[in-house]
């Protein structure tokens, strides 16, 4: 951590500086702060921040990052703060730099299907423009309406439909950032075939802030799909699971969207506990999937998609479905695995993990890791579930009744099995702060020195969004 300006009176020189060169409304400082602004959705506690400020432009957070490196002041960017990792939250030594006040999209290229973004724009409205356009934005997550592009991008999230259309960094063309010690480089491209030089956007997709502050983006769209299918089915045996992904690859080919996998452990809470959420099909399986396909033409892959589950059916690769009617069903499907946005209702305090694995050893992975958890902790709740045709999943845990929870023991053996396992501590939440420790788990000590001489090369203070992945 930093330390803090000297004296009240240095601190007040520099908001002043701040205010000068961006507008008062750009700069709050003490009592005006919001308390949203000093946290995350992360468990860490809140922590105030010298000052939260909130430029309306590129030139603008290029011009708070030079005032405030010129004082060796940190600055740490935020953007919609639905992070569940810490890497947006600034303690009481650096100024959090939002992104909220410059929103919008600029520009939707038809021709070249391309639409230019403002950072701090909520995806859902960078959605909702693109349908009214005529496309579609491929992103998608449950924090939609509160999450921004330019955080989207700073972690590479992934979301629902990665299978199909792959993480946020397939979509970015072009980018513009603002680096440690305040130039703006912009680049906003809109070719997908562009080879000269380096791909330098990839230097701030996935960075968490910690190399640059995205401040405006291109993004590649697709076609609106022409018709949505979906299924949820139960299956015998995780076995099974495999024929079915495999099958789905072969037979709906590029049409398949999401393969998301539920444990029973999962299925059993969110459809006996969770308010208004219910089981389409009847029966207790050992694994639920929930298959998506978007198509282009609903008279010919509605009844594509419908024989393709038939004859798995047939097959004995699942054992019951229920299919898709209507939208509503498609929403309602997807409101059985969205369910573990009302876990704190239902389970109260816990913890939520994100990973990556083989794909086949998923189901070893759940039962080693769900065996060890309940052997050093009687009672334990471990839940199992994700978005498995592109190798991640999601656990949540906790032991109920117990103050305070178990966290050390509970993250020992969740990412001790991870590494066992060959697989990765986070697959689309970032690490931020929460996940440090467990870096080395999945990356070599030669990997990390190289993140560690592009952070110093880009950030040789130590500046930008300090204390975070490294």
């Amino acid at each position: 951590m930093l330390p803090k300006p000297e004296t009240a009176e240095d601190f007040a020189g520099i908001v002043e500086e701040l205010r000068s060169a961006l507008g008062d409304a750009a700069v709050l400082v003490g009592d005006d702060i919001p308390a949203r602004n000093e946290r995350d959705w992360s468990p860490l506690p809140a922590s105030r921040p010298l000052a939260v400020l909130r430029p309306d432009s590129p030139e603008g957070v290029a011009a708070a990052v030079r005032i405030c490196v010129s004082h060796d002041i940190a600055v740490v960017p935020q953007g919609g703060l639905t992070g569940l990792c810490g890497g947006a939250r600034a303690d009481g030594a650096s100024v959090a730099l939002s992104l909220e006040r410059f929103v919008g999209v600029e520009e939707i290229d038809a021709a070249a299907g391309t639409m230019t973004v403002r950072a701090g724009t909520p995806l859902e409205t960078v959605q909702r423009a693109a349908e009214a356009a005529g496309f579609f934005c491929a992103l998608d997550l449950g924090a939609r309406g509160s999450c921004t592009i330019g955080g989207n991008l700073s972690t590479n999230a992934g979301g629902n439909r990665v299978i199909r259309y792959g993480m946020a960094r397939e979509m970015v063309l072009g980018l513009e950032a603002v680096l440690p010690d305040g130039t703006l480089v912009s680049s906003l491209n809109k070719m997908m075939k562009n080879n000269a030089g380096y791909d330098l956007k990839q230097l701030f997709v996935g960075s968490e802030g910690t190399l640059g502050i995205i401040t405006r983006a291109v993004l590649r769209l697709h076609p609106q799909p022409g018709c949505t299918m979906a299924a949820l089915c139960g299956l015998s045996s995780y076995d099974k699971v495999l024929e079915l992904l495999a099958a789905a690859r072969r037979g709906l080919g590029p049409i398949l969207s999401a393969f998301e996998v539920m444990w029973p452990d999962y299925w059993e809470v969110v459809t006996r506990q969770v308010p208004n959420v219910r089981s389409p099909i009847g029966g207790d399986h050992a694994v639920y999937v929930l298959v998506e396909a978007q198509g282009t033409d609903a008279t010919v892959d509605g009844p594509r998609f419908q024989d393709w589950l038939e004859q798995l059916a047939e097959a004995g690769t699942v054992a019951d479905a229920a299919v898709a009617q209507s939208l509503a069903d498609v929403k309602a499907f997807w409101g059985v695995r969205d369910a573990c946005a009302e876990f704190n209702q239902v389970l109260g305090r816990h913890q939520s993990f994100d990973i990556g694995l083989p794909i086949a050893e998923m189901n070893r992975y759940v039962e080693a890791c769900g065996a060890e958890l309940r052997a050093q902790l009687p009672g334990v709740v471990a839940l199992f579930y994700g978005h498995i045709g592109d190798g991640n999943l999601h656990i949540v845990a906790c032991q109920p009744g117990v103050e305070p929870q178990p966290k050390e023991t509970i993250d020992e053996v969740i990412y001790g099995c991870v590494r066992r396992f060959g697989g990765t501590v986070s697959a689309e939440h970032g690490i931020g702060t929460t996940k440090k420790r467990w870096l080395g788990y999945t990356r070599s000590p030669i990997e990390l020195a190289l993140m560690r001489t592009v952070k110093a090369a880009l950030d040789p203070r130590n500046l930008l969004n300090p204390g975070k992945v490294l």
